[in-house]
């Protein structure tokens, strides 16, 4: 019965079971920080919401999941799970029972599941308000032994039985309205075959350069692609989630790095993730904070780290984009940087500013302790390195040049007359003009500028990131800052994107031997922790969301260039 094991174990209170394209998983995460005892069939359309819960009839099973089997076992007693397409589970029993109930105990009339008995096709149907779709319940082989809650209403235990005393397989479709009666046309041990062919041609195209030196990359590829959903809702494109545990949506500055490391083995799928923020640019120019599948939030914005982004993209791809998709994307991000232009300058300002730490993507650093609304170093480098990029755009599409390179240099100037005091940099109020250093990793970020720095500025820029290399990386607080926390999001712990871009910058400005260390650090993490959102920046641990996908990426980023090092020699 059982079939062989394909690609990485992992642990599944850390990563979900998922498959490209679809839009549930099954983990035992069912609320942001929130384990339950048994696995759930975890769906993410209209938000996160535990549907169904998937419990062995026998105490003490363990989990086993690989990127095409999900394996409960007692002994020599199992139940096996695998995906037979985007929407669709087959699970089945060797001498293993498994309920399944709905998570939601109680039904209303707005919220809770429903448990029918369809009498076309004699299976079982959960209708989720949560998630305003169906899980239809099919058996293929063996029987129920027991249902319990058809058509209750109120408060009821809605669930099926499958008993371990004969074999049994099942299907679960999640659907919409309707469909044909599901029928059982590939055998159990194909689809894993079929699953595991797919997962590795989806890691050879991204990672082909993996061996020894590399041995997280396997799993890494497998974060991306469990993470991956179709074109739903919102989400007008295939997109990578950031994560499908709470972090369910695409934020408008992690979905770089994925773009970035996808772009030289999945390249369609990379200008996807790049370009999909930018099919809710606004009115103004400004792109969301956040798109997900039943919402897409402007009440914050995030850094415009894109033209950094698209310059990286493009050199990774393995056929530069056609004209029609480069001038919409030179048109596209000329947008987004009017918006910084002008609506976020105040007047008689070069500099722009944040509104608040959220629109930066550091939340609550300490650069934001005192005012929220602020004029930063960070927020003016990046943008010079997106209206430099958008002056060779223009160059190249025969648009006029000179209005972006005019902007570039006068913030550029007014970065380093404002805003540096010949050590570090400093964030200024807009309204009051007071200017005030902080110890965060942020007021450090215009490294990212590389050789676009004067070396003297480059060089103390790079004595400052040292300043932040623990065992395991570049902590975002000093662990020597009174404000320093643990677990403090950016007052603290070590971050995928920071990482990158740090390390990035200071290779770009001669700083490589820095450049190397930090990324030897960041890989060693991975290796280590796997890809949470976070990293404890003494212990390693990793923190919040355990299966982010820009960590992911961004291990990708700097393994594949490792290796392009080490092939080099160099």
């Amino acid at each position: 019965m059982t079939v062989a094991p394909s690609g990485p174990e992992f642990g599944i209170q850390d990563i979900p079971f998922s498959y490209r394209g679809s839009w549930f998983n099954i983990s035992p995460v069912v609320a942001e920080k929130t384990y339950a005892d048994d696995l759930h069939l975890v769906s993410h359309q209209t938000g996160l919401h535990p549907v169904l819960r998937l419990a062995p009839t026998v105490a003490g099973t363990t989990v086993v999941a690989t990127p095409a089997l999900l394996t409960w076992r007692n002994g020599a007693d199992r139940i096996e799970a695998v995906y037979d397409g985007a929407d669709t589970l087959r699970i089945r029993g060797h001498r293993l029972g498994l309920r399944v109930a709905a998570a939601a105990h109680t039904l209303t009339p707005f919220s809770g599941t429903y448990l029918y008995a369809d009498p076309v096709d004699g299976s079982h149907v959960f209708t989720s308000y949560e998630t305003g779709r169906r899980y239809r319940i099919t058996v293929l082989s063996g029987a129920l032994s027991r249902t319990d809650g058809a058509q209750a209403l109120g408060t009821a235990d809605r669930s099926l039985d499958l008993s371990g005393d004969q074999p049994w397989e099942i299907a679960i479709e999640e659907y919409a309205t309707a469909r044909r009666p599901y029928t059982r046309s590939v055998s159990f041990e194909q689809l894993c075959r079929d699953r595991i062919a797919e997962f590795t041609a989806f890691v050879d195209a991204i990672a082909p350069w993996r061996g020894p030196e590399t041995p997280a990359a396997e799993l890494a590829a497998y974060v991306l692609w469990s993470a991956t959903v179709a074109p739903a809702g919102f989400v007008t494109r295939p997109a990578v989630l950031m994560s499908k545990h709470w972090m369910d949506k695409v934020w408008s500055w992690d979905h770089c790095f994925n773009a970035i490391a996808l772009a030289a083995g999945e390249p369609e799928l990379a200008w996807h993730q790049f370009q999909l923020p930018f099919d809710h640019q606004d009115e103004a120019g400004a792109l969301p904070d956040s798109v997900t599948h039943s919402e897409v939030l402007h009440n914050y914005v995030k850094p415009p780290i894109h033209g950094w982004a698209l310059r990286h993209l493009r050199r990774r791809l393995p056929q530069p984009p056609d004209r029609a998709a480069l001038a919409q994307t030179y048109d596209r991000l000329a947008r987004w940087s009017e918006f910084w232009l002008d609506a976020r300058r105040a007047p008689g300002h070069d500099l722009p500013h944040y509104q608040h730490g959220n629109d930066s993507g550091w939340d609550n650093a300490t650069t934001f302790d005192d005012n929220r609304v602020l004029e930063t170093a960070d927020l003016a480098a990046f943008l010079v390195s997106q209206l430099r990029c958008l002056a060779d755009l223009a160059t190249e599409l025969g648009e006029p040049a000179a209005r972006w390179s005019e902007e570039a240099d006068r913030i550029h100037g007014a970065m380093l007359r404002d805003l540096w005091d010949g050590e570090r940099f400093c964030a200024r109020d807009p309204r009051t003009g007071h200017s005030r250093r902080s110890r965060s990793l942020l007021d450090l970020m215009p490294v990212a500028l590389g050789a676009d720095l004067p070396a003297p500025v480059a060089a103390a820029l790079a004595r400052g990131v040292e300043s932040h290399l623990t065992t395991h990386g570049l902590a975002t607080e000093p662990t020597d800052s009174a404000h320093y926390l643990a677990d403090g999001y950016w007052r603290g712990p070590i971050w995928a994107p920071s990482t990158v871009l740090v390390e990035d910058g200071l290779r770009r400005a001669g700083q490589t031997r820095i450049a190397d260390d930090i990324s030897r650090r960041f890989l060693a993490l991975c290796e280590k922790s796997g890809f949470a959102e976070n990293f404890d920046a003494e212990t390693g641990t990793g923190l919040r969301d355990r299966a982010y996908t820009w960590t992911a990426s961004s291990y990708l980023i700097l393994a594949a260039a490792q290796e392009e090092r080490r092939v080099r020699g160099g």
